[in-house]
């Protein structure tokens, strides 16, 4: 194969915005659509393995718990594997990854053989594709970015109204092991995806500066300067109180609706009433985050979905019919696909294409933590007080405090600062002699990038 080409995104090569962004834009869908549909599609089988395994519903729900917490909390390996070797590499790996586990699952004997297959290492792998194709879309999107993003992460939906029905068809047909085995076969397909990560090629150097040959500078494996930027930190807080309440109500709602004396199918079919609203919600987000006037104010429109998100939650609790699910479901699928399509799309905002690698795998791993703490407190505060009411209150409140969080630290932490920088610059621009209007070229390229005194500026175009 040769010598592998680290696409650590080279300075000055610029997003092409199209061309085979498209290529990667549709390898992106596809691992999103695996990454976060798997995990739920998995529930299909679980009555299969509670009378192979003799087990109850409680332990076979840690496969899919296994698979979110591998998703999430190998975040900082992924970024070290990415920065050290490369996106495609490290997705082709992660592609054999995803499947082994799953061929390997088919032909488990008890339930730990299952949580060590299905669990750690096709969640492994689906992490191992996830984080560096986001890494990939960033880089080949600059300008139709946001659209980008919303249409990756429409994926999810439209993977979880597919893979249900799929194991649904399979489980009777070929049993919980032939289902595992073919679900295996289609994961091979992320590699696939990953061979379409072509990286970006560098500026090719002048014929005169050919022949001095300068040793490029070391690349961290994890850079941990990303939380000297308030912006970072200020998303990491409020990103990781989110997930504490963003995926209660879907785990929920069914059973809410079955507590109110509601058929099982008709129950179920307020998922898909909830996919397919999110199936639109997130590239028409995508479209609306692109607009001159919204991008540079897109972390305000992330603040506004998790609080049109938790406002739901909310209003949710006060639902006592079918009918009012029903509402429910249509605007969660909304804020839900809202979120969904913002959330990566901020967080490239704030730290740029060379620190991204890096602070997604920092940021998934925080709500890693939160990812294990939010749905099983919910559950305990079911048991407690027998109440979905409340259950809905608290993700409900827990989302709304971190878009207040998000919006009120932009505003007066970040926006402040920045606007304190810029007129100091002004004023000492004003104060120069006009002999010293000459710039020098270095200081010219430190502006552009946004850095003063060795420090990095943040950019007001986009607030965080």
């Amino acid at each position: 194969m040769g010598a592998v080409v680290v696409d650590d995104g080279p300075a000055g090569v610029k997003a092409p915005d199209g061309g085979w962004g498209w290529a990667v834009l549709f390898g992106c869908f596809v691992i999103t659509g695996f990454s976060y549909a798997f995990p739920k599609a998995m529930s299909v089988f679980f009555k299969e393995l509670i009378r192979e395994f003799h087990v109850g519903y409680s332990d076979t729900a840690w496969i899919s718990s296994i698979l979110l917490a591998m998703l999430y909390g190998t975040g900082p390996l992924c970024s070290v594997c990415v920065n050290r070797w490369g996106c495609r590499p490290v997705m082709l790996v992660g592609g054999l990854f995803a499947s082994l586990g799953m061929i390997l699952a088919s032909f488990a004997t008890n339930i730990i053989q299952v949580y060590l297959t299905a669990g750690v290492i096709t969640g492994l792998g689906l992490a191992l594709n996830f984080q560096p194709s986001l890494i990939m879309l960033n880089r080949y999107f600059n300008v139709r970015r946001p659209l980008a993003n919303g249409l990756a992460a429409a994926g999810s939906p439209v993977f979880l109204c597919a893979l249900s029905p799929l194991g649904q068809i399979l489980q009777p047909l070929y049993g919980w092991r032939g289902g595992f085995l073919i679900l295996g076969g289609l994961l091979l397909n992320c590699c696939v995806c990953g061979a379409l990560m072509r990286p970006l090629d560098p500026p090719k150097k002048p014929a005169a500066s050919q022949g001095t040959s300068e040793k490029p500078p070391k690349k961290k494996l994890l850079d941990f300067s990303v939380f000297r930027d308030r912006g970072f930190l200020i998303y990491t807080i409020a990103a990781s109180i989110m997930v504490l309440g963003l995926f209660v109500p879907p785990v929920f709602v069914v059973s809410y609706a079955k507590d109110l004396k509601y058929e099982d199918t008709k129950s179920a079919a307020l998922l898909t009433i909830l996919g397919f609203i999110d199936i639109f919600a997130r590239p028409i987000c995508g479209i609306v985050a692109g607009f001159k006037w919204v991008r540079p104010r897109c972390v305000y429109l992330f603040s506004f979905a998790m609080l049109f998100n938790g406002f739901t939650d909310l209003m949710g609790s006060m639902a006592y019919n079918y009918g009012g699910l029903v509402v429910f479901c249509i605007f969660f699928g909304i804020s839900y696909g809202m979120v969904g399509a913002l959330q990566f799309e901020v967080l490239m905002a704030i730290v740029g294409t060379q620190k991204f690698s890096s602070a997604i795998g920092l940021v998934l791993l925080m709500e890693a933590l939160a990812v294990l703490i939010g749905p099983p407190g919910a559950g305990k505060l079911l048991d407690a007080t027998h109440k979905y009411m409340y259950v809905f209150l608290l993700a409900g409140t827990e989302v709304v405090t971190s878009s207040v969080v998000l919006a009120v630290g932009n505003a007066c932490c970040i926006k402040k600062a920045t606007q304190t920088k810029e007129d100091a610059a002004e004023r000492e621009g004003l104060n120069k002699p006009p002999g010293d209007a000459k710039v020098d070229s270095i200081e010219v390229e430190h502006f552009l990038k946004g850095e003063k005194n060795g420090e990095v500026v943040t950019n007001p175009e986009t607030c965080v």
